[in-house]
């Protein structure tokens, strides 16, 4: 399956030819002090990351980074870009409101899984309702396997939904905005700190394995060899925070965009090998009559989520 990572408008480069993407993982690299924890943290390889840093240093033409074993930190000349940053891309976006805003209207149908629709979507709907006021959203939640039908069909618009495990028919695109590592959640009070050890002798909740999402967490118990104690199985992954914060079990979820239920009081764990990631994002057909305005929705998507994470 192609994932398209990100759009043409979030690698419009300013005046030094800078890519944003090489910008963001330069961040990124600079918050985890390591190429290792840069990489997991955006679904790349440690050489992609590598090969980014390099690129945006031959811009600069400084080191931006010194590094002493595997760990990275930021020069003087990395701390100056840094501070610099925040600005930059506002600028970017003033720049493509400017050439775009006036021009867009019109009504939306887009379907929502239900982590997208309280983690994601309310920062990006208002994004979008700010630089485009004449643009109308109706949201419809949903399942992924439930949404990516309507799409297809053409029952709605656009669909913000776990990224399909297979390869997608030639009408549709798919816009990857953010993944997700699966951690084992835990009641707050739990002292264990073995992964292993926990799931072998506590009731696991299940993530409903008809889910694409859960049937990655189930596909990952099972690898594991662990004859799990299984106590319930349901979809709603907020109801799942709840029902660990309550001592009745733990489970291997996604580490979601939040909130989490609030009271929950749970905690994760990383997943100790093979970590399963869900990808979160955008499916909308390539050549149906509002594919230019879920397009434009992908464009304030990927703007708002590179901006959280330079905050």
């Amino acid at each position: 399956m192609k994932e398209k990572q990100g759009n043409s408008e979030f690698k419009t480069k300013g005046n030094l030819g800078l890519d944003t993407d090489n910008l963001i993982t330069f961040k990124i690299v600079a918050e985890k002090g390591s190429m290792a924890a840069a990489a997991r943290e955006l679904g790349l390889t440690a050489n992609a990351v590598a090969l980014r840093l390099r690129a945006l240093e031959e811009e600069f033409g400084k080191a931006l980074v010194a590094r002493a074993g595997r760990v990275v930190r930021p020069t003087a000349a990395g701390h100056a870009v840094l501070q610099q940053l925040p600005g930059f891309l506002a600028d970017l976006r003033n720049l493509r409101t400017a050439a775009l805003g006036s021009e867009i209207a019109g009504e939306l149908r887009i379907g929502a899984i239900a982590t997208a629709l309280t983690g994601l979507l309310p920062a990006i709907l208002e994004a979008s309702t700010k630089l485009y006021p004449h643009l109308r959203l109706h949201l419809v939640p949903g399942t992924s396997a439930e949404l990516f039908t309507m799409a297809t069909e053409g029952g709605i618009d656009a669909a913000a939904i776990v990224a399909p495990e297979f390869d997608l028919p030639k009408m549709l695109e798919f816009s990857l905005w953010r993944r997700e590592t699966f951690v084992l959640m835990v009641p707050a009070d739990e002292p264990r700190t073995s992964v292993f050890d926990i799931l072998a002798a506590s009731p696991l909740i299940l993530y409903d394995r008809e889910q694409w999402g859960g049937r990655l967490a189930a596909q990952w118990i099972e690898n594991t060899g662990i004859a799990a104690d299984i106590r319930f199985e349901l979809d709603a992954l907020d109801a799942i925070a709840v029902l660990v914060g309550r001592g009745l079990g733990v489970s291997v979820v996604p580490d979601w965009a939040g909130p989490r239920p609030e009271g929950s009081r749970v905690r994760v764990l990383p997943l100790p090998t093979a970590i399963p990631s869900r990808g979160i994002g955008l499916l909308y057909q390539r050549n149906a009559p509002r594919t230019h305005l879920a397009e434009v929705l992908d464009q304030v998507a990927g703007t708002v989520l590179k901006e959280q994470m330079l905050a």
